[in-house]
């Protein structure tokens, strides 16, 4: 049951992964059959990330009075139906309307999922299932390439991805039962029978606004440096476009290689310290990227990044439980997916105004700005609940004696 369980919750990562990557593959062709202008994106790409923050805000209260289960196969349906919308949708404000479901599917599974490893399996899954991400993410552009190749258009390309999201929600609806086992909290979270916390008791908790800070400099980092990879190599460097682009994705090839290679040495560090030589690595990274030196030095600092970026999330994630607690992980980690899209969203964007008014240049500066402070706040949120637990302790201990 424990392995069946496993491998259906590798799946939904990998159906997790298949939307997000989808409507920039399918942009270029989409925008133009719809006759809209190419910045409409943006539009669609905002709805789509409200959706998700407002799902992840809500997923402890879904989560707790549906299950895991139940919430990670309905929220797969509603990015099938979104998905299925899309391919139907013959102007630019159904699509719109499509963005909604898209969105809210998509925070809801994330959240409830990624709590739902951190209580129950052991660090190497954690990272392991996020290689799966990786797998989803790499699987839709290929689908839609080849239908655009193919002569079914961006609708086929969508519909395909669709088919197999519904292939997958009806796997999740059949595996309801393997869900039902008693939970049960990794070795170190706080499981003391305490009544959960609200969402503004949650965001009291010693470190948890330190942590949301520090999920939402990663996921800035992230995305900016896969957005601006491209433009900085061939503006500033002068490196040609096809050999860009293929160094640009070779940036998340690195982060879900990393990913596998953190699973294997998971059981050897603790995901504090995963996390502290990720930074560390990151920031060799961007120092190679910034040093005035000729091809292939910048471009080998792209994988670099990558690298160091792999444990981060996944290390944050799980040692939620036991930073706040096996009874509030949920909300926090719903707030935690919340930082996440807003840094996803808002950051990117914001460095295009940088590099637009002070030059594409600026990049690895914006990058080494974003990581000081990812480091600070989490260096911080490791103080204050160790200091927590400190002062937690000896009162502990004089109402058992």
């Amino acid at each position: 049951m424990y392995t069946l369980l496993l491998v259906v919750i590798y799946l939904a990562f990998i159906s997790l992964g298949l939307p997000d990557s989808l409507l920039g593959a399918a942009w270029p062709v989409l925008y133009r059959e719809l006759e809209v202008p190419i910045a409409y994106a943006g539009i669609l790409t905002f709805i789509i990330s409200c959706g998700t923050v407002c799902s992840s805000l809500l997923s402890d209260r879904v989560t707790r009075r549906f299950g895991t289960g139940l919430t990670t196969a309905f929220s797969v349906f509603l990015t099938m139906a979104a998905l299925f919308g899309f391919s139907c949708s013959g102007s630019f404000w159904l699509l719109c309307l499509w963005a909604v479901p898209y969105g809210l599917g998509a925070g809801a599974v994330d959240a409830a999922l990624n709590n739902y490893v951190a209580l129950h399996y052991p660090q190497r899954q954690m990272h392991w299932l996020h290689c799966f991400w990786g797998v989803g993410v790499s699987i839709s552009p290929y689908l839609m390439s080849a239908a655009l190749t193919g002569g079914a258009g961006w609708t086929g390309g969508y519909r395909s991805v669709a088919w197999l999201q519904a292939g997958l929600t009806a796997i999740l609806f059949f595996s309801l039962p393997l869900w039902r086992r008693p939970p049960t909290a990794p070795a170190g979270a706080a499981a003391d029978g305490t009544q959960p916390t609200g969402l503004w008791g949650t965001l009291k908790l010693p470190g948890v606004k330190e942590v949301l800070a520090g999920f939402f400099g990663y996921c800035a980092l992230e995305s900016s440096t896969g957005l601006w990879a491209s433009s900085y190599l061939v503006l500033h460097r002068g490196v040609p476009e096809v050999e860009a682009a293929r160094w640009a994705s070779l940036f998340f090839l690195g982060i879900t290689g990393g990913r596998f290679f953190s699973g294997v040495i998971a059981g050897l560090l603790s995901d504090r310290n995963l996390v502290r030589i990720g930074l560390g690595v990151i920031f060799l990274g961007i120092l190679t990227v910034w040093l005035p030196a000729p091809s292939p030095v910048p471009l080998l600092g792209l994988v670099v990044i990558g690298l160091g970026c792999a444990p981060v999330y996944p290390a944050i994630i799980h040692e939620t439980p036991a930073n706040f607690g096996a009874e509030n992980s949920q909300r926090v980690i719903g707030l935690q997916m919340a930082g996440a899209y807003v840094g996803t969203t808002v950051m990117p964007p914001l460095f295009g105004v940088v590099a637009e008014y002070a030059g594409i240049g600026w990049y690895p500066v914006w990058q080494l700005l974003i990581l000081i402070l990812m480091t600070l706040m989490l260096e911080r949120k490791n103080r204050r609940v160790r200091t927590a637990r400190t002062v937690e302790t000896p009162s502990t201990q004089g109402v058992q004696s």
